[in-house]
Formats: C-alpha cells, structure tokens, sequence
C-alpha cells in the first residue's frame, strides 16, 4: 500500500561499544530496509544507527514503524510501502533518495513464514508466502538498483537456513528462501562490473515474533540436528548482518556455524536426510492435518 513517510529528528545518542570497534565503514551510509517495523530488521536498524549509518525503514505498519524510528536517534526516515506493491516500493526509494541524497545499501528483510503442510494450505496462502519471500525481494531490488549502481553499493537479501535443508511443513518457504538465494547469485554477477557487491543472509532460527507466535512451530528446532537446532537471539543475528553490511560480505550465515552445512547440503537434501526426518515428519504431519480436518482449518 502507499502511505506518508515521516521524518523524525531526535537529538542522538552516544553510539554503542558495536559502533567503535569496527564499523566506520558505516557511517554517513545510507541504507533502506523493507520490514523495517519489527524483529530482525528493526534490530538491524538499531545497530545501524548506532554505528553512525542513515536508515531509511519500509514496512506496511506506518505506527509501528514509527516507533522503531522514534528509538534511533538522530535523522531516520520511515516509509509505509509494501513489498507486494511495486509503486509503493518506488515511492519509498524517490522518499529516501530525496530526503537522504542517496541510497548505499539495501537490505531486504520483509518476509513471512509458514508452518503448515500442503495439503493444510490453502493455495493462494502458498502462493503468497512466494509472493512476499521472493517477489518482494525482487521488487525491492529492482526498485532499488539503479540508485545503488550510482554509488557502488551493496545489497543484503534474506534466505534461510530452509535453502539449505529440507523439511516438512516449510514447503513454499523453502522454495521462496532458495528462490531468494538464487536470485542473489545471478544478480551478483549481473552488477559485479558496476562495484556492486550482494550478499545472501541464512538465518535459522531467531527469536522472533515469526517463531514464537507459530505454536505449531514450538520446539521444532529441537527434533533438528545441530547447527539446524541452534536458536540465536535476535541481537546476535542484527550483529552478524550489520557486519556483513560493514564488510559487504558475500553470505553471512546466523548461527556462524551453519556455514558448514552449505557445502554439505547433498547431507541435508540427501536420502539420509529423508531417511532421519520421515519418522519425524509423519508424527508432526498427522498431528497438525488432523488438527486442521477437526477446526475446519
């Protein structure tokens, strides 16, 4: 949707321990975020501007993007626009690049999760959690690219964990976080002669509203073998992605550890894998189908 942006300017706060020790890099950067208004990209945000970056936050929820901003310090601007919208999308960056002169790095964080099976699913509720993951993505990128071309800069897109691993009941996420990281290779050689540079994010679990308000989801890292089962604090996953931001990395994984599992994934794909998760996945699976046929879900 098309919404007003607001400008707020709070005098600033003195900048936190993460912001002297290493991320200069950052400073006077100007970065937009989409899903600016909550969870992981709100707390990127934060530690954003604590290292002396500029951010621009896009998200549908203008009051509560409001508030995430209000929280900065300093002159932030906040955008309501959406990710499915593509004209709200360019409105955002025409506000950013008015208000900040230019646009450096962007993060593309809006995203929504799922945990139901197919046959649970309605199909345009599939559909659309392709439609936000991956086509949000791209529209965010497509809306963004020529301003971040001017100035050489870097794009930060959010996979998962579920890229590297399959398992029940993340069906069309998986394919939208695997879409993403596709997408993110191909247009990291596309605008690599312009010194543009693109990251991937794989985050796993991270305590967020999208984990602990799925009650279906509670405990499932727990059946998943280590890395997979690791749940990282939201703090520690903005930490790992402003870094990435600052060294304009190429992937960034959160846990690090889960960066072991990339080269391995014929592991987690593979029919060992299937063999480890089927017994898992038709006790899971029934509970939640039978579940869905008893409350007409």
């Amino acid at each position: 949707m098309n919404g007003p942006s607001h400008v707020f300017k709070i005098p600033g706060r003195p900048g936190s321990s993460g912001a002297r020790s290493g991320r200069a890099s950052l400073r006077g950067k100007v970065v937009l975020i989409t899903g600016g208004a909550g969870g992981i990209g709100a707390a990127t945000a934060e530690r954003l501007a604590a290292a002396g970056a500029l951010v621009s936050l896009v998200d549908r929820d203008q009051q509560a993007l409001g508030q995430v901003v209000s929280r900065l310090g300093g002159n932030h601007l906040a955008t309501a626009a959406d990710v499915t919208d593509y004209t709200s999308l360019e409105l955002a960056v025409q506000r950013t690049v008015e208000h900040f002169s230019q646009l450096d790095i962007v993060f593309a964080c809006a995203g929504v999760g799922s945990a139901s099976t197919v046959s649970a699913s309605r199909t345009e509720d599939l559909l659309r959690i392709v439609d936000v993951n991956l086509g949000g993505v791209i529209r965010t990128v497509k809306a963004t690219l020529e301003e971040v071309s001017k100035h050489g800069g870097y794009f930060l897109l959010m996979s998962s964990a579920a890229a590297l691993k399959n398992v029940p009941r993340a069906n069309a996420y998986a394919a939208s976080k695997a879409g993403v990281e596709a997408f993110g290779g191909a247009l990291r050689l596309e605008v690599a002669h312009k010194g543009v540079n693109v990251g991937v994010a794989h985050p796993a679990w991270v305590r967020t509203n999208m984990i602990s308000g799925a009650s279906t989801r509670a405990g499932e890292s727990r059946s998943l073998p280590w890395p997979f089962s690791i749940v990282s604090s939201t703090d520690t996953c903005a930490d790992l992605l402003v870094n990435a931001m600052a060294t304009r990395r190429r992937k960034v994984f959160i846990p690090r550890s889960l960066a072991l599992m990339d080269p391995l994934r014929w592991l987690s794909t593979g029919p060992l894998w299937d063999s480890f998760m089927k017994p898992r996945a038709a006790l899971s699976v029934s509970r939640l189908e039978s579940h869905a046929c008893v409350t007409g879900e």
